[in-house]
């Protein structure tokens, strides 16, 4: 369907007041160069939903009259399409409740492109492909209940990895799937993506997503707080001081030192910066996996590779972007500093962890249960937990996370397995 992009829109609609109970409830009429049609869903749903309304008035597309039915009309041969909306019912326009990658590439088909080769693109998918992962939401957090074992799925996992959207017989999404935040969403039109999970529906704000909450909702906690790494750093230290005075709505490519003083998330990662263009490939400027258990140099084209990316060409990246407020004595050192307890979380954290697994298994002496066994719940804590914390606090310069709650406590896990280990060896069995 042609989008219906009146650029030339100017805003001349009213507001109107009324009090219900005392509360103060907008009816916005909005007039601007829109079709009818269009024109028709924004003044039932600003009615019905003014929240929504008000963020789209306010937004880049309502200023420049991209509608609802741009974004959310579709084919009726498309596996998404409905007219559970009383607005369009029995007249040829098809909608959905799901708004896809796929929509979103008739207008960024670049960013979707980017998108599509990043580490966000098997965020689903890489839950939905490990076993370990199914066994952990259902088997043992949702206790096989015959009714509610997929509710640690749906109010977490989900929430940031995405999931594969499922639709009932209106077609019209489930609630087992829809709704969620997450960013790696399979979609019925056979898209990958969740554009809204970092530019929120209905603003579409990129200050919104310049700012490092966009990425904390799900970049936070035991297993990778990069969040609080970014506040223990000397960047988060500047952000807090000063961030409510950064210039967040500056054009892509263009958002540059003197716009901020230190970086948010998404300087580092995916903003124009000096020679760089925008990107939101998350992975392209990486040289590690930070979060597998044993960290290797990125190697692959394949998104859904945990290895995706190119570490040398990463790591160039990354530097260029250092380069724009530190010099090359002081970039180096930085990475040969942070890339050295990463190489001796993998040699002498990691490999002997692994080892010691290895021989148990192989002796029978594991419990069928890993969250019932001492040993394995210190190795899945090892790599998953204080293992993490230590390799991306190192290379996020957080110097509490690298230490304390990084090699530290990897530390006293390994010491922890190797008296497991030892005793079992001696005895041939596994403690009650």
């Amino acid at each position: 369907m042609m989008i219906r992009r009146m650029v030339q829109a100017v805003v001349v609609g009213v507001a109107v007041f009324s009090v219900f109970g005392g509360t103060d409830v907008k009816l916005m009429k909005v007039n601007r160069a829109l079709t009818e049609e269009a024109r028709g869903c924004i003044d039932c749903h600003a009615g019905k939903t003014p929240g929504i309304v008000q963020d789209w008035r306010k937004s880049r597309h309502g200023h420049v009259g991209v509608s609802c039915v741009d974004c959310h009309s579709v084919t009726a041969d498309s596996p998404l399409a409905s007219q559970g909306c009383p607005g369009v019912r029995n007249t040829g326009t098809w909608v959905t409740v799901v708004v896809t990658s796929k929509a979103c590439s008739k207008c960024h088909p670049a960013e979707v492109q980017q998108f599509s080769a990043s580490g966000h693109f098997r965020a689903a998918s890489q839950i939905a492909g490990k076993q370990s992962m199914q066994d952990l939401m259902y088997k043992y957090e949702g206790q096989n209940h015959p009714q509610f074992k997929s509710g640690p799925k749906e109010t977490g996992c989900i929430q940031c990895h995405g999931t594969t959207i499922k639709l009932g017989a209106d077609r019209r999404p489930l609630p087992g799937s829809w709704p969620n935040a997450g960013i790696g969403n399979v979609n019925p039109d056979g898209s990958v993506g969740n554009c809204s999970a970092c530019h929120t529906r209905h603003r579409f704000d990129i200050a919104e997503a310049r700012k490092p909450a966009a990425c904390a909702s799900c970049h936070l906690g035991p297993d990778h707080p990069d969040i609080e790494i970014f506040t223990n750093s000397k960047h988060g230290q500047i952000f807090a001081t000063e961030g409510d005075n950064y210039v967040y709505d500056t054009t892509p490519d263009a958002w540059e030192p003197g716009d901020y003083r230190a970086p948010t998330c998404a300087v580092c990662h995916m903003s124009g910066i000096g020679d760089l263009k925008t990107t939101h490939n998350v992975s392209s400027r990486l040289y590690w996996n930070l979060w597998a258990k044993e960290s290797k140099p990125r190697n692959s084209p394949d998104p859904t590779s945990p290895l995706t990316g190119d570490a040398a060409a990463g790591r160039a990246r990354m530097k260029k972007v250092c380069s724009n407020c530190h010099t090359p004595l002081h970039t180096d050192g930085f990475f040969t500093q942070a890339d050295k307890l990463v190489k001796l979380y993998n040699e002498a954290y990691y490999k002997p962890s692994k080892r010691m697994l290895d021989v148990l298994k192989d002796k029978g002496l594991l419990r069928e249960n890993p969250w019932t066994d001492p040993f394995q719940i210190a190795y899945y804590h090892l790599w998953h937990h204080e293992g993490r914390r230590m390799r991306q606090g190192a290379l996020m310069g957080g110097p509490d996370y690298a230490q304390w709650h990084g090699t530290f406590e990897v530390m006293q896990r390994l010491y922890e397995m190797k008296a497991i280990f030892k005793k079992r060896l001696q005895t041939n069995k596994i403690e009650p």
